[in-house]
């Protein structure tokens, strides 16, 4: 043998030592249960909404809407460029095949219940008052959103 095959095959003998016993072994198979039968113990989302793009707002605000439907809690955090969905008379973009806007999205979820708030920082750094957002939107209270955001069964989701 030369040289280097004699050198290559001690670091693979070597090599081969130090790796553990257990992981050579194969994985024993779990079988998993079909999604319809796993339990759901999600409550519902909390729906950070920051995304300056009009389609990525339509689908956040189309999930969530599902997620009302399927009888989950929703609750919106407007920050950011997304922030602008609450403001009065904002520019709205429609779109297929709903023929809606992100802010007709938005005023369909207020309707039905759902808590939409702007961030904290929103109104006083874009020279706007409570007076300029639609019906039904507040401003956020960091101590309770941070709370909100982490309750037990509530999944955090962000666009």
């Amino acid at each position: 043998m030369t040289f280097f095959r004699k050198t290559i095959a001690v670091l693979a003998l070597v090599m081969a030592t130090m790796t553990p016993i257990h992981t050579m072994a194969a994985e024993p198979v779990v079988a998993s249960a079909p999604s319809a039968m796993v339990a759901d113990n999600t409550k519902g989302l909390y729906v950070v909404l920051t995304d300056a793009d009009p389609m990525t707002q339509m689908m956040a605000l189309i999930l969530s809407t599902q997620t009302l439907d399927q009888g989950k809690s929703v609750q919106i955090l407007l920050c950011g460029p997304a922030a602008s969905l609450a403001v009065k008379n904002s520019k709205q973009i429609m779109f297929k095949p709903l023929n809606k806007s992100p802010q007709m999205m938005l005023s369909a979820l207020i309707a039905k219940g759902v808590q939409v708030e702007v961030c904290a920082v929103f109104l006083p750094n874009s020279n706007k008052t409570e007076a300029d957002l639609i019906a039904g939107v507040g401003v956020a209270k960091p101590p309770v959103a941070a709370r909100n955001m982490r309750a037990d069964g509530i999944k955090l989701f962000t666009f």
